[in-house]
């Protein structure tokens, strides 16, 4: 069993952090993009059970507006590459989607989102709101803390995925501290962090994509974000799964 889970993902280069299927586009500096914790219920999932379930949970900045938005944000661009990156594997991602909305608001959905959709894996994307409406910082961090207790406790590993970049409004929403915070939890807590932040800040500071104007006046750009990010964030999951030791058992 150990065997094919380091067969299936040891072809996997990680010298770089680029898309799963090698699109330059997406391309990012290295340390931009790094496992720094391990996903052991994802790999018992796909060694045991080649079925992996994955949840997206968190504001609207997971969709895309339009008649194919769903089929091109990254949760749907998230599951088509972990399909090619886990040949054999049957691989759903599922998203919630819940705008305006601050991580303790998103917390109370948990209990359903593992009842009904059974993941072992929720990637909870939050901080935006947070820091729209002020929340203090030490609140937001004991809430992150006590949502990913909350998500391991009910068979679930966790990603935190940090906000967008945005360039229109670096200036107006103080996102610093409320990035920070995530930062630190997911080390202590030993769970990855997903830097949307920082890759979508070097995409803009490198001229790959133009973040300035409004994603719906510009759907093909948002499109591709989306696609880039799905392939990030995929290339991540493989490289916490390598971490993993998928012969021990997960309580």
């Amino acid at each position: 069993m150990k065997i094919w889970v380091w067969a299936l993902i040891g072809t996997v280069a990680h010298a770089t952090a680029a898309s799963a299927q090698g699109n330059d586009a997406c391309a990012v500096a290295s340390h931009l993009v790094v496992a720094e914790a391990a996903l052991p219920r994802v790999a018992a999932a796909i060694a045991k059970d080649r079925d992996l379930r994955v949840s997206v949970v968190g504001t609207g900045s997971s969709t895309l507006p339009g008649a194919n938005g769903a089929k091109m944000a990254y949760p749907a661009r998230l599951e088509a590459a972990l399909a090619l990156l886990f040949p054999g594997v049957a691989v759903k991602v599922t998203a919630a989607a819940m705008p305006r909305q601050t991580a303790a608001e998103i917390a109370q959905v948990f209990p359903r989102i593992l009842v009904d959709a059974k993941p072992a894996l929720v990637v909870w994307q939050t901080g935006t709101f947070d820091a729209v409406r002020g929340v203090d910082p030490d609140e937001f961090r004991t809430v992150l803390e006590e949502g990913i207790v909350a998500l391991q406790a009910g068979g679930a590993d966790v990603i935190l995925m940090n906000m967008q970049y945005s360039p229109r409004t670096e200036s107006i929403i103080a996102l610093g501290s409320y990035a920070e915070s995530m930062r630190f939890v997911a080390l202590e807590r030993e769970v990855p962090l997903f830097d949307r932040l920082a890759v979508m800040k070097y995409w803009s500071e490198t001229g790959t994509f133009d973040l300035y104007s409004e994603s719906k006046k510009n759907l093909d750009t948002a499109a591709q974000v989306h696609d880039c990010l799905g392939r990030l964030l995929a290339d991540l999951i493989v490289a916490a799964v390598k971490l993993a030791e998928p012969t021990k058992e997960v309580r």
